[in-house]
């Protein structure tokens, strides 16, 4: 089995790294294959509307989306994380998750989707909450844990003396490693929950 976890802040080795690794120790205890992917600091661009991906099944722009696509879709879960600015995720990392989730013609269905927000003091609820959404759209579980995930501090490695966020981390990992393992043992015996076809509608009729 294998968890993404992508990092949505500039600083490799900033305090939402920090979140993440301590996931990642829990995923190498459970014997769950796991793989960070910093892409706060890198240059991608917001979806422009454009349909490209439509017609050719990938976006338009040949940049992180679409080489994170693959891996995305080979994955059973992952965790999104970000630090807090104006009580919202990192710029980049939305315009990221918009095109990667649109972009996309894999089914995403029951792979285990979780979110990290980190900050100094507030904000963390509402960028929680906005960073699930991605998952709750395209069928995806969301893993929860013992309490928001949220981890706090400033400078760097102030996350370190968080105790209670790291353990939430902890728990996070535990609980995701178990809900993707029965997923994966429920897909052998059942398969995935039947799809209907879609029935779009517009407010406005």
């Amino acid at each position: 089995m294998k968890v993404l976890l992508i990092n949505g802040s500039p600083h490799v080795k900033g305090n939402t790294a920090l979140a993440l690794a301590e996931m990642e120790r829990v995923f190498q205890q459970e014997g769950i294959e796991s793989e960070i992917i910093q892409i706060g600091s890198k240059a991608v661009r917001g979806c422009i509307a454009c349909m490209h991906c439509k017609e050719h099944g990938k976006c338009v722009f040949d940049d992180e989306v679409n080489r994170i696509a693959p891996l995305f879709e080979a994955a059973d879960g992952m965790v999104v994380a970000s630090p807090v600015y104006y009580a919202s995720a990192n710029a980049t990392l939305i315009a990221l998750l918009d095109r990667l989730f649109y972009s996309t013609p894999f089914d995403k269905t029951m792979k285990v989707g979780a979110s990290v927000a980190v900050c100094r003091r507030g904000g963390a609820s509402a960028t929680f909450d906005e960073l699930n959404k991605y998952f709750t759209i395209a069928g995806m579980p969301v893993a929860a844990s013992q309490y928001w995930n949220s981890v706090h501090g400033r400078g760097q490695g102030e996350a370190a003396r968080d105790e209670e966020g790291l353990q939430t981390m902890r728990t996070l990992a535990r609980n995701m490693a178990v809900l993707m393992k029965a997923i994966a043992l429920g897909k052998e015996t059942y398969g995935l929950p039947e799809k209907e076809a879609w029935t779009p509608t517009h407010f406005i009729r």
